[in-house]
């Protein structure tokens, strides 16, 4: 009977028990909840913190310098009239980017320092080397896709050539009409093999089809760097970073794509994949941004660049 009244007892102190080890326990339960979460980051937490680095990353603060200089080609271009000094500095002045003196002395006097394409040059850049693409003599203007939509008075429909409005005359009038860069055969071949697997974020055409203005600027350089015995390897970097420049938004996605599919800087991506239509086409980007929308990995881009036009 003694062992009975007992009983009652000891199960309401089992209880008590109970109930005191959970209230002491639960606290700390929760704490180490929390601390796994916090070292437990989840890709979108580890892009954000990487966030403020890949833009300096695609545009790099102290620009991209390539192995050739401008040379005469500003003088030579306004001789022949594809480039009418008042209306092309005019149109950076409409733009609140006046021509700075040393972009002025690439124009009238020619240069022999270095090209480098920076965050405040681009435009410069870009409008320049349209003109070098238009008027230089080149078989991929002569024989190429320009030519399959009418001939030559077809390929003056396009926006590398009907949207350049800089010239002194009518686009056509300077198409592939002057040796601004002399080059061999050889190097026109390389031009051609390299501009083939370059493409841009605002078309699905290759450099080698140059129907607007970014296609037209880019295989100007191509040209002045096989004119200076550039490897396609080095061409294929240079186009990666121009390209870059002048699509700041898309390779943006490009370069946080990279990062957080296969663990790459932009740096280190192989130009050559990269300017593939598999990614810097229109239709390749949009894959891009189609697997950064699934992955909630999106993040708002810089700037875009200029459209197709001056």
């Amino acid at each position: 009977m003694k062992d009975n009244k007992l009983l009652p007892v000891l199960i309401i102190s089992v209880v008590a028990n109970a109930v005191l080890v959970a209230v002491l326990i639960a606290p700390q339960v929760v704490k180490l909840k929390a601390n796994r979460l916090k070292s437990s980051p989840t890709v979108t937490t580890a892009s954000t913190t990487n966030k403020d680095n890949l833009f300096n990353e695609i545009n790099p603060v102290d620009g991209f310098e390539i192995e050739a200089s401008f040379g005469n080609l500003g003088p030579k271009m306004t001789a022949m009239g594809v480039i009418d000094p008042e209306k092309f500095k005019s149109i950076y002045e409409k733009s609140n980017q006046p021509l700075t003196p040393e972009q002025e002395d690439i124009l009238f006097k020619g240069s022999n320092g270095k090209i480098k394409i920076t965050r405040d040059n681009s435009y410069f850049l870009l409008n320049f080397f349209w003109a070098v693409g238009l008027a230089n003599k080149s078989e991929i203007l002569d024989d190429g896709d320009m030519m399959k939509y009418g001939g030559k008075q077809g390929a003056g429909n396009f926006a590398s050539t009907g949207g350049w409005t800089l010239g002194k005359g009518d686009a056509m009038s300077y198409y592939s009409k002057s040796t601004l860069i002399p080059l061999t055969k050889e190097q026109e071949e390389r031009v051609d093999l390299v501009a083939s697997n370059i493409f841009r974020p605002c078309c699905n055409n290759s450099t080698a089809f140059p129907d607007c203005n970014h296609g037209m600027a880019l295989l100007g350089v191509l040209q002045l760097m096989a004119s200076n015995d550039a490897t396609e390897s080095q061409m294929y970097e240079v186009g990666k970073y121009f390209n870059a420049f002048w699509f700041p938004g898309n390779y943006y996605d490009m370069a946080l794509y990279f990062y957080n599919k296969e663990g790459k800087s932009f740096k280190d991506v192989d130009a050559k994949t990269l300017l593939s239509k598999d990614y810097s086409s229109a239709s390749g980007w949009q894959s891009v941004k189609q697997w950064l929308v699934d992955k909630g990995l999106v993040q708002q881009p810089p700037k875009q660049g200029g459209g197709c036009g001056v």
